[in-house]
């Protein structure tokens, strides 16, 4: 019986020695990656949805429908938006409309439009760089942007697209541990000149070592941001309402800003949401080169919302129409520098829509 016993688990022993050298190899056969900064629509969805259960539920809405259309395994594998036969292959042979899942059917939710996480960009300013490496290969990163005058509301064709890259880098480095979010491929380079508002850039990764070609788009705003993203949410919901940090202030009339336009950015996050309402954060930055004595937000509340109290600001309310000005304490804000303040808001839903802000300083 003994002897049985020690040729049984000598069985197990190699069969589950053969598979696991057959998933070493298999998850080292293809590279694996997806850009970082600025981040893929995959990579950010991916960021958005991760939760303390280890479910991934974005609650992005453009991340949310593209999860509906391609599965939740888009986002548990990200960094695979790929074609093994691409053989660094662009027009010709991804359609149009295709082009950010690569005509990958298991990515064809991302190829929809909508209000996708944005990263916040200055034209023509030297730029970061970071692609993954899930698995490292040698390759070739090519950078595209759209054209002026593309349309954010159609999905993305060849012809939106510069003809030409605005960037190629040519076989950089692996940095970090390899297989996780730390292993990177990164370089510094220009950003494309004379760009302003939405666009994408679209990144294409060709190895040099097989015909496996990645793809993808990020999803940018050129509006004299440092790297900043916004339109990801917490997924977090409590167990109780929190109290009300403070007395809402007494709304005022606000002064004129009288900076020029573009170096006031604000980023609206909440940090914590309940049935019936939320709390946000919103980070007024100075991106000029002067400093601010005082500065101003504005915004349209999303039908539904009411604005409960604000804190380290002061509120002044006409209609839908909500401006908070800087408190008597944080009005200076150097170059590159910031402040924040926040807010309650009362919203019904568990998805409660984030508005547009303006940003203005004195």
């Amino acid at each position: 019986m003994t002897r049985r016993r020690s040729t049984i688990l000598a069985a197990v022993t190699v069969v589950l020695a053969s598979l696991t050298a057959i998933l070493l190899n298999t998850g080292t056969a293809e590279a694996h990656g997806a850009m970082m900064k600025p981040g893929s629509r995959t990579f950010l969805c991916w960021q958005d949805g991760l939760s303390s259960t280890g479910q991934i539920i974005p609650q992005n809405p453009a991340c949310a429908a593209a999860v509906n259309t391609s599965g939740a395994n888009s986002l548990y594998n990200w960094f695979a938006v790929l074609r093994s036969d691409g053989a660094g292959r662009t027009r010709g042979f991804i359609p149009d409309g295709k082009l950010c899942s690569g005509g990958n059917p298991g990515y064809a939710g991302f190829d929809g439009v909508g209000d996708w996480p944005l990263t916040h960009l200055t034209a023509g300013a030297t730029f970061d760089f970071s692609y993954n490496a899930w698995a490292a290969h040698p390759g070739w990163f090519y950078t595209y942007v759209t054209k002026d005058g593309w349309d954010p509301s159609q999905p993305l064709t060849w012809d939106s697209l510069e003809d030409q890259p605005f960037l190629t880098v040519d076989h950089p480095p692996v940095t970090g541990q390899v297989g996780t979010v730390d292993g990177q491929y990164k370089w510094t380079g220009a950003l494309p000149s004379n760009k302003s508002g939405r666009h994408i850039i679209y990144s294409v990764w060709k190895r040099s070592d097989s015909a496996e070609t990645f793809y993808g788009c990020s999803d940018v705003v050129f509006d004299g941001g440092h790297g900043e993203v916004t339109g990801l949410k917490d997924p977090g919901t409590p167990t109780t309402t929190p109290t009300t940090p403070t007395t809402p202030t007494t709304p005022t009339t606000p002064t004129t800003p009288t900076t020029p336009p573009g170096s006031c950015m604000a980023m609206y996050e909440i940090t914590n949401a309940w049935s019936g309402g939320y709390q946000a954060t919103v980070t007024v930055m100075n991106h000029g080169t002067t400093a601010y004595t005082g500065w101003q937000v504005g915004w349209t509340l999303p039908s539904g919302q009411t604005v409960g109290s604000v804190w380290n600001g002061t509120l002044s309310q006409s209609g839908s129409a909500v401006t908070v000005r800087n408190a008597d304490w944080n009005g200076r804000i150097a170059p590159d520098g910031q402040t924040t303040f926040g807010l309650v808001v009362n919203a019904a839903g568990s998805n409660p829509a984030q508005p547009s802000l303006t940003c203005q300083g004195t």
